[in-house]
């Protein structure tokens, strides 16, 4: 460790700090020179220097003007030291739930020479950092043991340690991560307790994270009912000074962090390299597992209460197929570091329910619409559930559209909806719409005009039933284990999701979802086909316990180019029949 980059990083912060808190002291004389004024004014008018009616006219508009600025500026003042700030939502981890991973951040910072942080919580996200929860509207700080062998000594660490910054840790590191790893990756982040620690820099934090509170409390309408026009002021007032001190913040936070860096180099440096690799995998295969395997769940009303554990699956079917990843898969025999958890399994799930609740808008509570499903139960709770749901949207939507069964009327009716039925009529109406298109008019004219009724039908099907099931309730707690729970009472989530997955499916990628929906569910039906769950690529169709892999391009290809070839082709060998009618859910 450097001591030079340390020192310097450190005094750029706190210079930035001082520049912040001189924007706080501008305001407050800008609040206080109507009030120095009027006291000259009175002043001079009882030593007999400032008289006449001029005079007394002066003395009392000022007065008057100072006495609203002062009362402008306590409310003000008022609103930014008591406002809320926002917080990260996140699962409170208790020092029983986990004394190993508390140990081994205690002992990470007795290396680093700086506070440990007061607690620690859990993320649904690959990321870490510190975050300061003293303001007196988040609640008092966890309580600690007190020591009685060591007296006043424990009480007065215990008192700092309790002001200190909880430690935010993203879940998937505690699964995918080695405990070395966890440490290493978690050093730059301890250190930054040094730097909060320093009074400038902690005052200059809460004065803007005040400022920046009071412009949401303004903003918000429903807590400033009849009183927009102060609340409109406050906000401006807010917005000025926060504007005003912006660049310095920032730079006051890259410096901390640069500080931070700098202190932490001397611990697992070099392992420090390796883990950073493992930052990376664990953020590629988190995102893939949350948009391709969580994402389809959520839509059925079912949560997967273990994604943690779905990454190392995730990750580890993605060192097999990937010659980049080979030598990461040798790592899974060295200890993990949710080991340093007491009950892993618990934890795990309240960090999958509040995931499902940042990134779709769930209830953060179980319920009959609402359930959690392990991965065993996953293909046939939610694969089979979905395509067969997805199919019988489908073939409703054929029904109102009038489209009949057979397209030849001498041919009678199966007894049940069959996927002869969609591809006839994919096919048939883009061959009307070719014949009636011209010799000169593009292709895709026509076949847009084969798929597109069916396609708006179902988009605003699909439309009218999230509508028809309404806003899910978001209140409530998680049903904490022993020493952990969500931190509900500490964010607002009335914006739920905070950070959807993806923007709405197009109808064209509803239709050709829903026409995939059916030819599983013919596969099922016919040859003996399962559900499966593929880890990178979510929801599969096994035949004969083997991956299909070739069968979106062919649906692409009817739904886009009205060419049902492909498709049919690949029926005909794998011996599904689409003549025959399928069971819809």
């Amino acid at each position: 460790m450097t001591g030079t980059g340390v020192e310097a990083g450190a005094q750029a912060a706190r210079a930035r700090a001082l520049a912040v808190l001189r924007v706080r002291s501008r305001a407050l004389a800008v609040a206080l020179l109507p009030s120095a004024a009027a006291v000259i004014l009175l002043a001079g008018g009882s030593t007999g220097h400032l008289v006449g009616p001029g005079w007394d006219a002066a003395r009392w508009t000022v007065s008057v003007l100072a006495v609203l600025v002062l009362l402008a500026a306590a409310v003000v003042a008022l609103v930014v030291a008591r406002a809320r700030p926002a917080l990260s939502p996140t699962v409170a981890v208790a020092e029983s739930a986990a004394p190993d991973l508390y140990r081994m951040v205690r002992d990470l910072a007795d290396r680093l020479d700086v506070p440990a942080p007061s607690a620690i919580a859990l993320t649904p996200d690959c990321d870490s950092w510190l975050e300061d929860r003293t303001h007196p509207a988040h609640g008092p700080p966890p309580p600690r043991e007190r020591d009685e062998i060591a007296g006043a000594a424990q009480h007065r660490l215990n008192r700092r340690t309790a002001t200190a910054p909880i430690l935010v840790i993203g879940s998937p590191f505690l699964w995918w991560m080695r405990v070395g790893e966890l440490r290493a990756v978690l050093a730059p982040v301890v250190a930054g307790t040094g730097p909060s620690a320093h009074p400038d820099i902690a005052a200059a934090r809460r004065f803007v994270r005040g400022l920046d509170a009071a412009v949401a409390v303004s903003a918000d309408r429903g807590r400033c009912p009849g009183v927009r026009l102060v609340c409109a002021g406050i906000g401006w007032a807010a917005r000025v000074m926060l504007r005003a001190c912006q660049a310095h913040a920032a730079e006051m936070e890259r410096g901390v962090a640069a500080a931070a860096a700098e202190r932490a180099q001397a611990v697992d440096y070099g392992l420090r390299i390796v883990a950073q690799e493992q930052v990376g995998l664990a953020y590629a295969g988190w995102d893939r597992l949350l948009t391709r395997v969580a994402l389809p769940a959520w839509r059925m009303g079912r949560w997967p209460s273990r994604l943690d554990a779905g990454v190392v699956a995730a990750l580890t079917e993605l060192s097999r197929r990937d010659r980049l990843a080979e030598g990461f898969a040798s790592r899974l025999g060295e200890r993990p570091a949710c080991d340093l958890l007491e009950e892993p399994g618990a934890i795990d799930e309240a960090a999958s329910l509040l995931a499902a609740r940042l990134f779709h808008g769930g209830p953060a509570e179980s319920g009959p619409d609402w359930a959690p499903v392990g991965w065993q139960e996953y293909p046939d709770e939610v694969v089979d559930r979905k395509w067969r749901t997805d199919a019988a949207r489908l073939h409703r939507v054929l029904d109102a559209l009038g489209v009949r069964r057979t397209p030849d009327p001498a041919v009678p009716s199966p007894d049940g909806p069959t996927l002869a039925r969609v591809l006839d009529h994919l096919t048939e109406s883009a061959r009307r719409g070719a014949k009636g298109a011209g010799p000169t008019a593009p292709e895709t004219e026509s076949v847009e005009g084969a798929e597109s009724a069916l396609a708006v039908r179902l988009g605003a099907e699909v439309a009218r039933e999230e509508a028809e099931a309404g806003p899910q309730s978001t209140h409530g707690a998680v049903a904490a284990a022993a020493g952990q729970g969500l931190d509900a009472a500490l964010w607002d989530d009335a914006a739920l999701p905070l950070f959807p997955l993806q923007p709405p499916r197009t109808e064209r990628e509803l239709l050709a979802d829903h026409v995939t929906a059916m030819v599983c569910c013919a596969a099922m039906d016919t040859v003996g086909a399962t559900p499966g769950l593929d880890w990178l690529d979510g929801p599969t169709l096994l035949v004969d316990g083997v991956r299909v892999a070739d069968l979106t391009p062919r649906v692409l290809s009817l739904v886009e180019d009205g060419d049902a070839v492909p498709l049919r082709t690949w029926l005909i060998e794998l011996g599904i029949r689409p003549e025959k009618p399928v069971r819809l859910g």
